[in-house]
């Protein structure tokens, strides 16, 4: 047994931190209320309420040293007013600074008593983002305030924290409050959670004085380093914040390893056969793989595994070889994907793989209604060996008899709490045995992301594709050249070979300059005479999405106009030309999916990324980073560092990565040492780390303990 060093200060918050914001001159219940709904129940949950961001409202800028792209603050005097209602209500003010250089102010959102306020010869005193309009610079929706003729312009003297806020709560009033907060802050040992020893051993500055500068900055503070979130002060808040979350998932893997799950052989007779019946031989990744499956399924103690790899690199197959391991032992598997698409593709490989060998496969998604679901739902209580479907297999009313393994795909697109929820699920009856975990992922997640935000499960990577598969050539080509890439799809599809064009909305939007799929069909249809053309979105109902996509697989259709849902799981070896229309408004992973699509098979295959100018500096990283590179692995860690892991990893739900302060791309610097802390606070100060939990997580902290 390891003896527990002894903490060298107290590890429970002061009485002043855990009472109630109510507790705060100036909060009454109505207020309280509102701080309730970010989340801000106890004094100290404010002062672990960081800003966003920080506006300098220290000094005035000319109008004319204005920069598009940068905030700025300025003082000018109203010139002219307009109100606009042609497409919607529009206020707009021009202002002329001192030398004459006028700056537009533009509202959508006004009210008749503002427009009043704001007349010719009003002085103002504004900050804003800057940006370049149609006619020049110009301000959307600035903060303002009406400044007399002679009265004297007073700036701030330090940097103004911006705080994540809710409706109807504005930022000087949270301010406020957090100003109050702040001043009931304990001695900076009473506050520490992280040992001396340990703060020492990595050189952590003191929190207190981190928090104290976090939210006020000093007159003095550079704010090139506050922006970018580089600041020491920054840093230490980071590094605890992480430290909480590894603290966090690793304590839901220690909870979940605790049980015990049934012991399951991968070398059985109905993966031979399998494996036999294939016509095509494993690659060595997909080897190496199987092989750290199959040993965490010979274990007693569940298996928590991520496999990632490359659209196209065959994890499918991995993943079924683990479901056949699981029906051999008795057991049933559950396969749960994030849309009907993506889980209907998973029902037609393992129906094609498994019922030869007289293995069902039984079908439970949200579609499945009436007596059908009843059917459904009764088979699978009576021990249907192998259960695909959606969020449905998650629903109250569906019984596993005897649940061995659970295998989700695209896990970032579920919370932590529907994995376990799907978990608990299988908890035997008799034996209370736990299922075997198995996660897909076809977006390579960057090694600096899964060290954090998969800290509860064991990473495999299939890191190779298939041989024959061709390399994809892309291109990036301005929207006016339309008529250039429909000639070329003629060409192709006169060679035999079919082609894909995405566009990024199903119908026509004023706000939005993407196309429409239903204009883009329309649109290929007359420029490709002679060629049959399909068209699917999300809207069509199920059956009319197969019938498409059936008819495309047999060749049946040369062009298939499509929204995004044919990002995952659509395979179809003689498509060799995807086009992306609006490519510029999507993310690197979505484009790689989507690319994916194509050089399935050994023709070469191309892909033309569309693009409406002007591009945006992203947006064009974007586009380099695809011509650049096909390489999953690659592609993730430069989305990582255009976009932060809450983007990389889709919509996160409760209990997942959400940071207030910590950003895995820059603070990744970190994570080796927040490792080191976090195994020695889990071996020998588990209450700190507990309190550590709570501090940055709070209520989703419960699903750590699972």
């Amino acid at each position: 047994m390891i003896a527990r060093e002894v903490s060298s200060h107290p590890v429970v918050d002061t009485v002043a931190g855990t009472a109630s914001v109510v507790t705060l001159t100036g909060v009454g219940p109505a207020f309280g209320a509102s701080l309730a709904r970010l989340g801000l129940a106890r004094v100290q949950d404010l002062w672990f309420h960081l800003p966003l961001r920080y506006e300098d409202k220290t000094r005035i800028s000319a109008i004319a040293d204005l920069r598009a792209g940068e905030p700025a603050q300025v003082v000018g005097v109203v010139e002219a007013v307009e109100r606009g209602f042609r497409h919607r209500p529009q206020l707009k003010v021009a202002i002329a600074g001192v030398g004459g250089q006028t700056l537009l102010l533009r509202f959508f959102h006004f009210n008749r008593a503002q427009a009043e306020q704001l007349r010719q010869g009003t002085r103002l005193l504004c900050y804003g983002d800057v940006r370049q309009g149609i006619h020049g610079l110009e301000m959307v929706h600035p903060h303002y305030r009406r400044l007399s003729e002679n009265e004297p312009v007073v700036v701030d003297e330090a940097l103004s924290p911006v705080y994540p806020t809710t409706e109807g709560l504005g930022q000087k009033r949270l301010a406020g409050v957090v100003g109050k907060a702040l001043a009931l802050l304990p001695p900076t040992r009473a506050l520490e959670l992280i040992p001396d020893r340990l703060c020492e051993a990595h050189g952590l500055s003191s929190l207190r004085e981190a928090l104290l500068y976090v939210h006020r900055p000093p007159a003095d503070a550079a704010l090139g380093p506050l922006i970018r979130g580089e600041h020491p002060a920054q840093q230490r808040l980071a590094f605890e914040e992480l430290l909480a979350h590894h603290l966090s998932l690793r304590r839901l893997r220690a909870a979940v390893r605790h049980h015990r799950a049934p012991r399951l052989a991968v070398d059985g007779d109905l993966a031979s056969r399998l494996l036999g019946g294939l016509s095509f031989e494993l690659t060595a990744a997909q080897q190496r793989v199987r092989r750290e499956v199959a040993g965490d399924l010979a274990q007693s103690s569940p298996m928590l595994r991520l496999v990632q790899g490359d659209v196209g690199s065959g994890k499918t197959i991995v993943a079924a070889l683990a479901a056949l391991a699981a029906v051999e032992a008795g057991c049933q598997v559950a396969l749960v994907a994030p849309t009907e698409l993506l889980a209907e593709q998973h029902l037609h490989n393992f129906r094609h793989w498994l019922q030869p060998l007289g293995v069902e496969v039984e079908w439970l998604a949200g579609k499945v209604t009436g007596k059908a679901r009843q059917r459904a739902v009764a088979r699978v209580a009576a021990g249907a060996p192998v259960v695909i479907g959606t969020h449905a297999l998650m629903q109250e009313g569906v019984v596993f008899a005897q649940l061995g393994l659970v295998i989700v795909d695209e896990q970032h697109r579920f919370g932590v709490q529907q994995r376990l929820a799907l978990r608990d699920k299988g908890v035997g009856r008799v034996d209370g045995l736990v299922p075997h975990q198995l996660v897909l992922t076809a977006t390579p997640i960057p090694r600096t992301l899964a060290m954090s935000a998969y800290a509860d499960l064991d990473v495999s990577s299939i890191d190779e594709l298939p041989p024959g598969r061709t390399p994809v050539q892309t291109v990036a080509i301005t929207n006016a050249r339309r008529a250039e890439v429909i000639a070329r799809i003629r060409a192709a599809c006169g060679e035999g070979r079919q082609v894909y064009w995405v566009c990024t909305l199903i119908e026509e939007s004023e706000q939005l300059r993407a196309q429409a799929a239903e204009v883009a069909y329309a649109e290929l249809c007359a420029g490709l005479t002679g060629f049959a053309v399909g068209l699917i979105h999300g809207r069509m109902k199920a059956k009319q999405k197969q019938a498409v996509m059936d008819a495309f697989k047999a060749g049946e259709l040369s062009v298939l106009v499509a929204t995004t849902v044919i990002e995952v799981g659509v395979d179809v070896p003689n498509a060799s030309l995807m086009v992306i229309e609006n490519s510029e408004r999507l993310g690197l992973a979505q484009l790689h999916q989507l690319r994916g699509r194509v050089g399935r098979g050994a023709i070469a295959s191309n892909c033309v990324l569309l693009y409406q100018p002007p591009l945006g500096q992203l947006a064009r990283e974007r586009l380099a980073v695809m011509r650049e590179t096909g390489d999953g692995f690659r592609i993730a860690e430069r989305d990582l560092q255009l976009r932060g892991p809450g983007e990389v990893l889709g919509t996160r739900q409760t209990g997942d990565l959400t940071f207030r302060i910590a950003d895995l791309a820059r603070d990744a610097h970190l994570l080796p040492a927040v490792q080191q802390v976090a195994e020695r606070m889990l071996a020998d100060y588990p209450t700190q780390a507990g309190q550590l939990i709570e501090r940055w997580i709070g209520a989703a902290s419960r699903y750590a303990q699972a």
